[in-house]
């Protein structure tokens, strides 16, 4: 048992409590230092580094606003619409509630894809922090998950055919796909059943899950410490007791750095909440507000825009296209083993892995496949630390025409974004078909052109000017 401290004599009420406190909890003052006070941080963070911290502003915001939700929402299939336009029109400010949570699942996804496109941008899943990168993608994937058996508690039309069409992609899998789709209805078709499954993952099991991965997350980052806008190492140069040169404590310099931020995103966050919390059928759909029938499909289904890239890369997924497929794993093989810098063992997992595939790829119908896509277009994320052979972190130091690269990336996938929204035609299935071949591209063939060009030299200290 650790010996406890004595307050002097003249020491304040407030300070007495404090050391009270820090008595019998040392364990919370111990994590305050660690992770707050004396947690260095790179001093040259920019404004891409405020969206971790959004990330957990908004986090918090679907937890609180979802409690208040389930208070009133019954999560029973004759009664589901009824208890929203209840919470809607009855409740006092039960309308803001539910616009805040709605807002919030936008708002959420928004903050996480510019997260990770920032540790994109400057390398934050590069050694050592290959396993805070899992950590991240693990809970985008989750969010994706809650999100997805959230969108059918409302039991709209969208959200019911929505649920229909997307439960129905897993009977596509062969052997066991009729299976899974009736283990995830509960039943032969979307109904009690289905919601009752759906509210419980989503209230319950997946944020359980949601704020480990979050816990862990922070964790693992703070072990390894912070990436920054150069690449560059903070705990290689240290001064005499230890503290890095190019560091600063988190908090209070970050904390009020973050402070701003947080402050500007609820602006603009409230804007939207007040204003326009349907932006336009994107953030709630149009047939959301008429009640789910099962009898009456809507003339177009599509899921809520942070899905539609991925539901893009699955209707673009046709007979045609997994030939396409198939021959860019072959090149991404072939590149990977030519130029990619790997060991002679990883060259040879590499080539039967790719051969493997192709031949599977010629086997089943391109409806699994078009599941599969969309699938590994998530999945491929958490091998990107492994992908990516670049000499150096940072696209600052990286050749000019890394940025075009980039660059076109982030427009495909806006495109397909906007494709996955849009009614099926010729035209744009070719186009969804060419951004998915990009997609795809951009990761597999990434260990032949991240090694290429000319690198600039990145320096020994952050490049930091004051501000």
């Amino acid at each position: 048992m650790a010996e406890f401290k004595e307050a002097s004599a003249g020491a304040s009420l407030v300070a007495k409590l404090t050391l009270w406190t820090q008595n019998r909890f040392p364990t919370a003052f111990n994590a305050y230092r660690v992770h707050m006070s004396e947690y260095y941080a790179p001093k040259n963070f920019n404004f891409w580094y405020v969206f971790g911290v959004l990330s957990m502003v908004t986090l918090v915001i679907q937890i609180v606003t979802g409690i208040f939700l389930t208070m009133h929402y019954k999560p029973d299939a004759a009664k589901a619409f009824e208890s929203v336009e209840y919470i809607m029109r009855d409740v006092p400010w039960g309308w803001l509630v539910r616009y805040m949570h709605s807002t919030g699942a936008s708002a959420f996804f928004i903050v996480v894809y510019l997260h990770m496109f920032r540790g994109l941008l400057y390398g934050s899943y590069r050694k050592p922090r290959e396993l805070v990168w899992i950590f991240g993608v693990a809970i985008f994937l989750c969010l994706m998950g809650e999100a997805f058996m959230g969108y059918l508690l409302p039991w709209g039309q969208m959200s019911y055919w929505g649920a229909q069409v997307i439960i129905n992609l897993f009977a596509a899998i062969p052997f066991v796909g009729p299976d899974l789709a009736l283990l995830i209805r509960g039943d032969y078709v979307v109904g009690d059943a289905t919601l009752n499954r759906f509210f419980s993952f989503h209230v319950i099991a997946i944020p359980l899950v949601l704020l480990g991965l979050v816990a862990a997350h922070i964790f693992a980052l703070h072990d390894v410490g912070s990436n920054n806008p150069d690449g560059i190492e903070i705990k290689a140069r240290k001064d005499a007791s230890g503290r890095p040169l190019d560091g600063i404590p988190f908090h209070p310099y970050y904390t009020v750095h973050d402070l701003m931020g947080v402050s500007v995103f609820l602006m603009i966050f409230s804007a939207v909440l007040f204003f326009a919390p349907e932006m336009g059928g994107y953030f709630l759909e149009y047939n959301n507000f008429i009640p789910a029938d099962p009898l009456k499909t809507p003339a177009h289904i599509a899921p809520v825009w942070y899905f539609t890239p991925y539901y893009s890369m699955l209707r673009a997924t046709t007979d045609p296209m997994v030939n396409v497929l198939s021959a860019l794993l072959g090149l991404g093989a072939l590149m990977a083993v030519w130029k990619g810098g790997f060991s002679g063992m990883v060259k040879a997992g590499l080539v039967i892995a790719a051969a493997v595939t192709i031949v599977l790829l010629k086997t089943f119908d391109a409806k699994f496949w078009g599941v599969v896509v969309m699938g590994a277009a998530v999945m491929i994320l958490f091998v990107l630390p492994w992908l990516d052979r670049s000499p150096v972190k940072s696209i600052r130091y990286r050749p000019g025409w890394h940025k075009l690269v980039y660059g076109v990336f982030v427009a495909v996938f806006l495109v397909l974004g906007w494709l996955g929204i849009e009614p099926v035609s010729d035209g744009k299935t070719l186009m969804a078909q060419i951004g998915t071949v990009y997609y795809f591209g951009f990761f597999l063939l990434m260990p032949w052109w991240s090694r290429l060009g000319e690198f600039k030299p990145v320096p020994e200290r952050v490049v930091f000017q004051a501000h």
